[in-house]
């Protein structure tokens, strides 16, 4: 067997993992941040990410451990700087219910109470500069994203900049929220999540180009799964939203509502095609060997497969 980088686990080899650790949550809370379309229960929630949740913990507490040390070494006085984990992965794959469960978690920890999530949506560029440059419809794609301040934002945060803003994005509007920010004060692990937040640096385009939002994560998960399934996600999802969010008359997406089953999916399946597969090949799934840990997905949505990377 030739040598790799990453340990690997099946389902059940990861779930023992975690067996003298409590699991603080309960179905009230998985229901709760469940996102559409993504059916994970307590029992993914037992066998996965309690497993997840204990590495994390402990990730972290070598790194508080490391940092103390370099600072006796340096004769300085260190005051802590949030852990920041990239949560990576396709449109639909189910990363946001990653992050919120992971985010709830790692809260129930004694060593991090205070853990916050940035999705990376509200660094995408207003959809009238998006038009101005002729890319609205390659939103999403690394070119979409206002690049210098999301490096800005993670740049302030693990300097320890006590209050740091970021855009506020909505998924109703399609837009970012004029004058509205998310504040991220001092966290003791925040997380980051985006499709495209493990592309490696651009070189020599500008001043920053020799930063990869990456560079400034002390450990990233990419969710995957078989190109198939998260297409057939993402179809499900659409035809769930044409009634529920795109219903309101603020929606973007408002005028899908009234689409027929055969006419949803058929716009879906377009979207999907000539959008979300394309930045999926080319940019997101590219980045997945960058990732700390990769979960693997099933057609059911349950994670099969764990890949840690060495130390």
């Amino acid at each position: 067997m030739p040598a790799s980088a990453y340990v690997d686990f099946g389902r059940q080899a990861w779930s023992r993992l975690s067996a003298s650790t409590p699991l603080p949550l309960t179905d009230a809370d998985v229901e709760r941040l469940r996102g559409l379309g993504d059916p994970i229960d307590l029992s993914e929630v037992d066998v996965v990410y309690r497993p997840l949740s204990r590495l994390l913990n402990l990730y972290v507490k070598a790194s508080h451990g490391l940092h103390e040390a370099s600072s006796t070494f340096l004769g300085e006085q260190w005051e802590g700087t949030p852990y920041v984990i990239g949560v990576a992965g396709s449109v639909a794959v189910g990363k946001s219910t990653v992050s919120r469960v992971l985010r709830e978690m790692l809260a129930r920890w004694p060593e991090t109470p205070r853990v916050a999530l940035v999705t990376t949506d509200g660094f995408l560029l207003p959809n009238a500069e998006l038009e101005r440059r002729g890319i609205l419809d390659r939103k999403g794609f690394p070119e979409s994203y206002d690049r210098r301040a999301l490096i800005q934002f993670l740049t302030q945060v693990k300097a320890g900049v006590p209050r740091v803003r970021a855009p506020l994005y909505s998924h109703l509007t399609y837009d970012i929220v004029p004058r509205e920010s998310v504040l991220v004060e001092r966290p003791d692990v925040l997380i980051v999540e985006g499709l495209n937040v493990l592309q490696p640096a651009r070189t020599g385009q500008d001043d920053a180009s020799s930063l990869a939002v990456s560079d400034f994560f002390d450990f990233s998960i990419y969710v995957d799964a078989q190109e198939d399934d998260v297409r057939r996600w993402y179809v499900d999802r659409f035809l769930s939203l044409r009634s529920t969010a795109f219903t309101d008359p603020d929606s973007y997406f408002h005028r899908f509502a009234r689409l027929s089953d055969a006419e949803a999916t058929d716009r879906a399946e377009e979207i999907w095609d000539t959008i979300n597969a394309p930045n999926l090949r080319e940019n997101i799934q590219p980045t997945r060997s960058r990732a700390t840990l990769v979960l693997s997905k099933s057609g059911d949505h349950a994670v099969e497969h764990v890949r840690l990377r060495k130390l």
